[in-house]
């Protein structure tokens, strides 16, 4: 690698991935929001709203669907660390032709919490078009980021 190359703190000397190593980090208050959204048809949404689904409360499956994944996002995202989360919170904006998602997750460890954030809000927008994905075939799940860093 040259001197102008960043280094990428996931890559050995060889170029080999590798679990990066906070050991010698301090324990921090950290905190991460991320949110996405799901686009859906009107009627899709006046049925939510109506509770009037045929899966049931879409929104409570959801965020109980989200903040675990949370909790299990070292299982599915290889480099990451397991952390020992203190919350995590799964909030919907429901608008006319879309639901907003959110999730917020907070931890005192020695590294962040983003890719927890992040498959929070990815795995309850997947819920919800699960679960919505018989009344609407149009549905598309987008604008995964995180909008939030913390640390103190």
């Amino acid at each position: 690698m040259s001197d102008a190359s960043p280094a990428f703190s996931h890559l050995d000397d060889t170029g080999a991935a590798r679990m990066v190593d906070v050991g010698h980090k301090p324990v921090q208050a950290r905190s991460a929001t991320a949110v996405g959204e799901l686009l859906c048809q009107p009627a899709t949404i006046e049925l939510l709203r109506a509770q009037a689904l045929p899966k049931g409360d879409v929104l409570a499956a959801a965020r109980l669907a989200g903040i675990l994944a949370a909790k299990r996002t070292d299982e599915l995202i290889p480099l990451c660390h397991g952390l020992p989360l203190d919350s995590v919170a799964v909030d919907f904006t429901v608008l006319a032709d879309r639901i907003q998602i959110s999730a917020t997750a907070r931890v005192a460890a020695k590294t962040g919490v983003e890719m927890e954030a992040l498959v929070a809000v990815t795995v309850a927008g997947l819920t919800l078009y699960d679960m919505m994905k018989a009344v609407d075939k149009t549905m598309t799940l987008g604008g995964v980021r995180v909008t939030e860093k913390l640390k103190t």
